[in-house]
């Protein structure tokens, strides 16, 4: 018997055919008219997404800032209120618990100061880790995962269809930024962001509306061309834009630098962190790499599927931590984690410049058969975010 939790829309997906699976500790729905249809009515026009299995954790008290600058590497004493910043969790060893997105939720959720969203896989994970923490600090960690639902609309008709609901488009939040409102009539958190690389919000409201929210935003499929879509298709619009997944791409033996997000990574954050000697070290070239993720284009026309290995001239030197087809490029893309200890110094130098690595000859093990792929530039699609 399957201990896999059901989202509130799990009556919504069955009605809608939608082939479900498990996923996180959840029943999902993996997809409902086929992958490279959702897919594309994302790019095009808008997708809905059930995200109801993702996590939600309220911080509160005198010490709410100081708790999460002690976590996250990132610099939150500049997050005003109603902003949100993209956010990781590591291990004393620099390693990542999770990836998550940390909002400003000042006069916004009342009597609470900051809202996590965490990944659903890691949400048994996360608030132990987050109230053990949190022990020396007048803080409160408060899971609100059970009380939450969640939708992703993404594309560019979303905001047209949020208009409809009752959020002009003027009245929009910006870019990484969210709002209380109502959208329906129905009191919801609405944050513009999302995990496709195109225009999009995501809707944090209570169970009981789930169904009336789902089912009037659907309503639009004629008007704009709304559809549902499931986590396949939410895996090969995010791979497009060149974002990771927790448990592929990130770890707990994977640092931030180390899974290429050295974009997020401050170097004037003087408050300690978590893995900060390492993470730091690494950020300032004082502490070297000992692997890296970097994005691929396979050459030859095979799929490279997660943990297929990855050669360098014909010696093993990583795995693939995801790969799919392309529907925008028709080409099969990928990531892959290259470790640097076996290779040549002038080799682990190439690939760790970022402009020199491009083009990089690989090979990938598919059924017992090297196939070649060349490293790549992220994001393999260009991303359509309204700043």
């Amino acid at each position: 018997m399957t201990t896999d939790k059901k989202t509130s829309l799990y009556d919504e997906h069955i009605k809608l055919n939608a082939k479900m699976v498990p996923f996180g500790g959840w029943i999902m729905p993996v997809q409902y008219e086929g992958i490279i249809k959702e897919h594309n009515a994302t790019r095009n026009f808008a997708g809905l997404f059930d995200v109801s299995h993702m996590g939600e954790v309220y911080i509160k008290g005198k010490d709410s800032l100081e708790f999460l600058e002690h976590i996250v590497p990132q610099n939150l004493s500049q997050l005003k209120e109603g902003q949100a910043i993209y956010c990781q969790l590591p291990n004393k060893d620099g390693g990542l618990i999770d990836d998550l997105i940390v909002y400003n939720a000042k006069n916004i959720i009342d009597d609470i100061d900051y809202l996590i969203v965490i990944n659903a896989s890691r949400i048994d994970f996360d608030v132990p880790f987050m109230k053990k923490e949190a022990q020396n600090f007048d803080v409160e960690v408060i899971n609100k995962s059970d009380d939450f639902s969640m939708l992703a609309l993404q594309g560019p008709n979303s905001q047209y269809i949020i208009d409809k609901m009752g959020v002009s488009i003027n009245n929009q939040p910006e870019f990484f930024t969210f709002k209380k409102v109502l959208l329906d009539e129905c009191p919801v958190f609405l944050t513009r962001t999302g995990y496709t690389g195109e225009d999009g919000f995501e809707i944090i409201f209570e169970n009981k509306y789930a169904s009336k929210l789902w089912n009037k935003i659907l309503s639009y499929k004629d008007e704009f061309k709304v559809a549902p879509v499931g986590l396949g298709a939410r895996d090969t619009l995010r791979l497009e834009a060149g974002l990771p997944l927790y448990g592929h791409e990130l770890n707990e033996n994977t640092t931030p630098l180390e899974s290429s997000l050295v974009f997020f990574i401050p170097k004037e954050k003087e408050k300690n962190y978590n893995g900060k000697s390492l993470i730091l070290g690494q950020k300032l070239n004082q502490i070297p790499l000992r692997r890296k993720l970097l994005p691929f284009i396979m050459e030859d026309r095979q799929i490279a599927r997660n943990g297929y290995e990855v050669y360098i001239d014909n010696k093993k030197a990583g795995i693939v931590t995801s790969g799919a087809p392309s529907p925008t490029l028709g080409k099969n893309i990928g990531f892959c984690m290259i470790e640097f200890e076996s290779l040549p110094s002038d080799l682990v130098a190439k690939l760790n410049n970022t402009k020199e690595n491009i083009g990089t000859q690989i090979q990938i093990m598919v059924r017992n058969k090297l196939y070649n792929a060349r490293i790549a530039k992220k994001p393999f699609v260009r991303k359509n975010y309204k700043k």
